[in-house]
Formats: structure tokens, sequence, C-alpha cells
């Protein structure tokens, strides 16, 4: 599907242009309560189409918010979704237009999915998760995380409008950052890689290593680097997918209730060296000579000597940022962490990580 992404455009002139090519008369926003405060949707409710506003959902959205917004979508008869804020709004808002156009008597998840035309349009309000730029999704089954991916859920319109991120706290914007270097980090790695990929994560790499400190001062024009960054390694991650960095964070991110990109960080700085310390080990089928010579490539584009300088580099990036320390809720096993882990990303990973290693790395990031 072709995406048009809107830079230096104001949305309120914008979307009635798109709301009218489309004939759209009823408007499916998705977002979350803290949204509602933010100029765009002041911007989206003064629109000529008639909005039904869906925020039935929570941080690591579950299946059955997704099927309450389906209900409340075919009620209305609505003819297109609009997404706003982070990663959650925008899995909803996915899903509730892949899965509205499947059998509502079978559980979604377990359907092959089918594609429709509905329009999806995205405002992402934080430059971090580049949701608005992969055909990924992830929600909760029975506490369980479900990965959902079709091409049709790409959205058609996005809106990157710097000035969203004006009132965002600062931990979120922190993390956020950190969640787009990790989509790029890992993107960069990938057995998946490809020359067109690794361009893309070179591009974000050096966008947040430039702009991410004057971005967290407030510098507007910061802001519209970053998320630039951000739609960028979306970009590289919709071609390569993440790696075990992600596959890790997630439990993480539950347990310890922390941010995702702050979760996804905290592996990505362990997992790293583990990695060029076991490089033997190396599952790419390119070989191990093309992955070294792939974190020689991916030292350079930080700006280090080496594959160990820019891995140190990615750690004091973490130290200079001071986030909060992780804080247990009861005496949380290191298996159950392990045992959450997706096989499938770990497929996606340069170096072999078995039980053993993912137990080594998650004893290193909770220090025992």
């Amino acid at each position: 599907m072709k995406q048009t992404v809107y830079t230096d455009k104001r949305i309120d002139t914008i979307l009635p242009e798109i709301l009218e090519s489309r004939a759209v008369r009823k408007l499916f926003v998705v977002c979350g309560q803290s949204c509602r405060r933010l100029k765009v949707a002041e911007d989206v409710a003064a629109l000529p189409a008639e909005k039904i506003w869906f925020q039935d959902f929570r941080s690591n959205p579950d299946y059955d918010s997704v099927v309450n917004g389906i209900q409340e979508y075919k009620k209305a008869s609505c003819d297109a979704i609009l997404a706003i804020g982070g990663g959650s709004a925008m899995d909803v808002a996915k899903c509730i237009k892949l899965f509205s156009g499947m059998e509502e008597t079978e559980n979604y998840l377990r359907q092959t999915p089918v594609g429709n035309n509905i329009p999806l349009i995205a405002v992402p309000t934080t430059a971090g998760t580049g949701s608005e730029a992969t055909r990924f999704a992830v929600i909760y089954f029975q506490g369980e995380k479900q990965s959902v991916t079709h091409d049709s859920i790409l959205p058609e319109y996005v809106f990157l409008m710097p000035e969203v991120l004006e009132e965002l706290p600062l931990y979120q914007k922190k993390a956020t950052s950190l969640d787009a270097l990790c989509h790029a980090v890992e993107s960069f790695w990938s057995v998946n890689s490809t020359e067109e990929s690794r361009a893309l994560s070179g591009e974000a790499i050096r966008l947040i290593d430039k702009y991410l400190a004057p971005y967290l001062k407030g510098n507007q024009t910061a802001a519209a680097e970053m998320f630039q960054a951000a739609y960028i390694a979306g970009e590289a991650i919709n071609i390569t997918q993440t790696t075990a960095g992600h596959a890790m964070c997630y439990k993480l991110t539950s347990l310890y209730k922390i941010s995702h990109g702050h979760a996804a960080a905290l592996c990505v700085e362990k997992l790293w060296p583990y990695m060029l310390r076991h490089i033997e080990d190396c599952t790419d089928g390119r070989g191990k000579e093309y992955l070294e010579k792939s974190f020689a490539e991916l030292a350079d584009v930080f700006g280090c000597a080496d594959a160990k300088a820019a891995a140190d580099k990615f750690c004091e990036i973490m130290r200079k940022l001071e986030l909060p320390e992780l804080t247990e809720e009861g005496n949380i096993e290191i298996q159950r962490l392990v045992k959450s882990v997706n096989l499938t990303r770990l497929k996606n990973n340069p170096v072999k990580l078995d039980e053993k290693a993912l137990t080594e790395l998650y004893e290193e990031i909770l220090k025992r």
C-alpha cells in the first residue's frame, strides 16, 4: 500500500481534503484519554465529518478491547479510522481495521487475516514506536502477547506533528526515543537485514545521536527530527522485524511497570556485548564474517572505532538518561521471564540464544 506522510502540513487543513476525497461521513477516532486535551484532538473534533470516539483500551491493549472497538465501529457504520496516540492506540486501530472485515463469530486471532480498503490515518503523539510505519500490531489475549501482521494495516496517511510532543512527560520522551533507537539497532543486525533496511537504520541512528539531547531540552526543531528518526526506524523494522531485544522486553514492561522503550533498551544494552562475546554462535545465513562486518558497520554509524566501543556508547547513552532503577513487586523468578520470550523473534537474532543464554542475560539486566 502506498503511504502518504505529512510533516509540514496542518491536520485541520489537510484532513478535511482526505475525508472528502474518500467520501468519509463518519470517522472512528481511536485515542487514549490523555490525547483528548491535545490541540490535534480539538482540530479533529472540529472536522465536518461525524466523529465516533473510542477510548476504551489501556496500555498493552487486550483482545477484548479490540472486539469492543469493532462492535462500536460497525454499529456506527463508520467509513474510516483515525488513530491518535502512541503504540497502543495505533495497535488497537490497526486491529479494528483488519478484524472488522473478518468473521465475527470466531476468534479473530485464529483466522487467516483478510485485508480491506478501510482508510487508516495515523497521528502519532510519541517519537518512538514507529508503528505508523509498520504492518505490525501487538495486543494481548488472556495475558499473552499476540503479534498481528498484515500489509493492509500499514496506515495510509500519516501526520508527523512535532508540537504534540511538547506536553509529553520527560520519562516518556526518553523511553520512546530509546524504543526508536532499539528498533534501528536491532534492524541493522537482524538476519533479515537488507541494503535498504541498513541504510534506513543508519539514518535513524545518526538522527537520534544528533538530536536526542536537544529534543529532551524542548527544542522543537530537534523534536521534528526525532519524529523523522522514529518513522525511519519504523520503516527499517517493517522490512526486518525486531530481534531478541524486543522479544525479551515485554514481560519486563508488565512486571516492573516500566515503559516499553525503557525495557527494550535494558535488553539491548546487555544483548549487544553478549553477542560480541559469542559471535561464534552466528545464526545469520550469510556467515560469521558477514556478521562481524555488520557489527563493524554499525559501530561506524555510531561514530565509534570498533564494535565494542559502539556497545559501550549505547550503555553511555542509557547512563546519561538517568532512567529509574527497576523495583521488583515481590520475588520475580528469572525463569518466568525466560519462558515469556517469543521464540519466533529469536529466529531473527544473528546470534543463537538458548534458555541458558536468556537466563544469563536476564540476570545481568536485573543485576543478580
